[in-house]
C-alpha cells in the first residue's frame, strides 16, 4: 500500500492492509492512497512531539530517522523556511512534514493563520510553503512541484463532494470548490540537486505532506501562544 512503511527507525512495528471494495468509480489523484497514510503518520508524529513537549523537527534527528536522503530534505526545508520560528500574533501556526514514495522525498513547511471565529475554524491568510525534490531549482522540474503542492492546498482547506438524499450537491466546478489564482500563497520550491542517484519521478509527490503540515500548523496555532 502506498506510503503505508514508516521511515522513521520504530524498533517494534507491525503494518496491516486491509482492500476495501469500492462502491463508486474513482479516478486518478496524485499521490494516491499515499495521501492518506501520509497524514495519518506525520499528524501522529506531531502529536507525539507535542506530548513529548520536543520540536517536531526533533525526533527526526533524535536517532529516530536514519534516512539521510529524508533528512537532507528535512533540513533543506527548514533552513529555506526559517525553521523553528516565534509567533507574533494569535492564530498563528507553523507545521513541518515529510514522506517518500517510489524513490521521491519531500519535505514541507507552512505558516498558517487559523480564524477561530469562522465556521470552518480555519483561513487561509498567512500561507507561506517550501518544498524540496530533485535536480535544480529553476525550469520546468519546479512547475509540477507547485502544481502538486496546490493541488494539495485545495483538499487541505475546502475541496469536497457534498451529499444529500443519496445525490452530490456540487457536481460541477462552478459549485466544486477549487484552489483558484487568489488562493496560492507565496510557494518556495528547492529542487536538491543529487547527481550521485537518479531522478525520481515529482510530478504528484509534493502533494503528501501539504495536509499533514497544514494540519500540524493548525494544531500549533491552537496549542501555542504568542511569546
Amino acid at each position: 500500500m502506498s506510503g503505508s512503511e514508516t521511515p522513521y527507525d520504530v524498533a517494534n512495528q507491525r503494518t496491516e492492509y486491509h482492500q476495501v471494495p469500492l462502491i463508486l468509480r474513482s479516478g486518478s489523484y496524485r499521490g494516491l492512497a499515499a495521501t492518506a497514510n501520509h497524514f495519518a503518520r506525520e499528524t501522529h508524529m506531531d502529536a507525539l512531539a507535542n506530548t513529548a513537549k520536543m520540536d517536531p523537527l526533533e525526533i527526526p534527528h533524535e536517532e529516530n530517522l536514519s534516512n539521510a536522503r529524508m533528512l537532507a530534505v528535512l533540513e533543506a526545508a527548514a533552513q529555506s523556511f526559517g525553521w523553528p520560528r516565534k509567533k507574533t500574533q494569535e492564530g498563528q501556526g507553523f507545521g513541518i512534514a515529510c514522506g517518500d514514495e517510489k524513490g521521491s522525498y519531500v519535505a514541507t513547511c507552512a505558516e498558517i493563520a487559523v480564524d477561530k471565529t469562522s465556521r470552518a475554524g480555519c483561513a487561509s491568510c498567512a500561507w507561506s510553503k517550501r518544498s524540496n525534490a530533485g535536480p535544480s531549482s529553476t525550469g520546468w522540474s519546479a512547475q509540477p512541484v507547485v502544481g502538486a503542492m496546490i493541488q494539495g492546498l485545495g483538499g487541505a482547506l475546502f475541496e469536497a463532494v457534498e451529499f444529500e438524499n443519496g445525490h452530490i450537491k456540487n457536481p460541477h466546478f462552478a459549485s466544486y470548490r477549487v484552489p483558484r489564482f487568489r488562493d496560492v500563497p507565496e510557494i518556495e520550491t528547492i529542487l536538491l540537486d543529487r547527481k550521485d542517484i537518479p531522478p525520481p519521478e515529482r510530478a504528484r509527490r509534493p502533494s503528501w505532506p501539504w495536509r499533514r503540515q497544514s494540519a500540524n500548523a493548525i494544531f500549533d496555532a491552537d496549542r501555542r501562544s504568542p511569546q
